[in-house]
């Protein structure tokens, strides 16, 4: 069985998530904005969810066809084979969005796919009520310039939520967008990553994932686990492909540190919830005192910055300090994200690199330096 695919991503890593398909098997991959199209069997569906790092969620693509009236998109929808995925006690809850197209109605059109929906299955079942009440099979759809394509959600709970952080702190960077500043800095398993502003934990968690190649996907559950859609044979030869290609031998070590006690503490619960504590040395320190205690480093930071936590003015001065203890040296490279387009002023050097990102909604920089 083939299936058409989409990964959703962060703006800005779309390239990153399209590389890591590629070398998981997927075919036809091509990338658009906030998303990736790929194709594959189960072992793709269940690898893609398994060791994705970069993508939000893995759905499966039903179809792709433009509409501008409800009556087209109920047609076109009705005669989709939904009888091959949902089961007649099954719950299969629509949700999407509609950006510049003529059905601009989001909760009309999840009236009009519903019915639908229900409709087909009806008729396939025999069947007029459907008590919904066995797996969920959220159904997504979205229409951007009046093109719809219609899918269903195979995550579940996102799977930028890995289940090592249970907690955060008041701005936790997301997982996939640290894992994405992680590969963009070129981190490797030989590599000593630091984070002078480590919060929660959450960049020196996904880059010792990342360098000792860990699936950030390998212990956790996915909604299509209960569709009976993936034989549990596919599940277990992938879960233990992923266990396999895990590095054992590495000299990865990470070094973390933050003005805050709790944050420090907190770090370590989840390094430790996420099973690569054995990686870590934290300590309670301002970034003023950034001092390594090795030769070569990596760092990667997201500094407090004016619509998070701190004042604009207050966010510059750490800037400042950053660019004074962040010594441009042979074996060091800096990477540090912020939203202030002034920050290269602050921080004193101009990038070597720059890449645009998203944290949520707000759009960031991320400055690299490696020369």
């Amino acid at each position: 069985m083939n299936f058409k695919m989409t990964a959703p991503c962060l703006l800005g890593v779309e390239g990153l998530v399209a590389d890591e398909l590629r070398q998981m098997g997927a075919e036809n991959v091509t990338a658009e904005n906030a998303r990736v199209f790929f194709e594959g069997g189960t072992d793709i569906l269940a690898r893609a969810n398994i060791c994705s790092r970069f993508s939000e969620r893995i759905l499966i693509v039903l179809d792709r066809f433009f509409a501008t009236s409800f009556e087209e998109l109920y047609q076109q929808v009705k005669v989709l084979p939904w009888s091959d995925f949902i089961g007649s006690k099954d719950t299969f809850p629509v949700k999407g969005f509609s950006i510049n197209s003529a059905l601009h109605s989001v909760p009309d059109c999840q009236k009009i796919i519903k019915k639908a929906v229900v409709d087909s299955l009806a008729d396939d079942y025999n069947i007029k009520w459907f008590e919904e009440s066995g797996p969920v099979h959220q159904i997504q759809f979205s229409i951007m310039k009046d093109e719809v394509c219609i899918m269903l959600d195979t995550s579940g709970t996102a799977l930028h939520k890995r289940g090592y952080r249970p907690k955060g702190n008041d701005a936790p960077i997301r997982e996939t967008l640290a894992a994405a500043m992680c590969r963009l800095s070129q981190l490797k398993h030989y590599h000593t990553l630091y984070d002078p502003c480590c919060g929660s934990g959450t960049i020196l968690i996904e880059g010792a994932m990342l360098a000792n190649n860990i699936a950030p996907g390998s212990n956790r559950n996915f909604a299509v686990d209960r569709w009976g859609l993936i034989p549990e044979s596919v599940w277990m030869s992938e879960r233990e492909r992923s266990h396999d290609t895990v590095k054992t031998d590495t000299d990865f070590a990470a070094f973390g540190s933050d003005i805050d006690p709790h944050s420090v503490e907190l770090t370590m619960i989840n390094a430790k919830n996420a099973k690569v504590d054995r990686f870590f040395n934290v300590t309670v320190s301002d970034v003023r005192n950034f001092s390594p205690s090795t030769e070569k480093g990596t760092l990667i930071t997201n500094p407090p910055y004016g619509e998070r936590m701190l004042d604009y003015k207050a966010a510059k001065e750490i800037y400042h300090v950053m660019g004074e203890r962040f010594v441009s040296k042979y074996g060091w490279s800096y990477g540090i994200i912020s939203p202030d387009e002034e920050f290269e002023k602050a921080f004193g050097k101009k990038a070597d690199k720059r890449r645009k990102l998203y944290n949520g909604t707000i759009k960031c920089q991320y400055y690299m330096y490696f020369k």
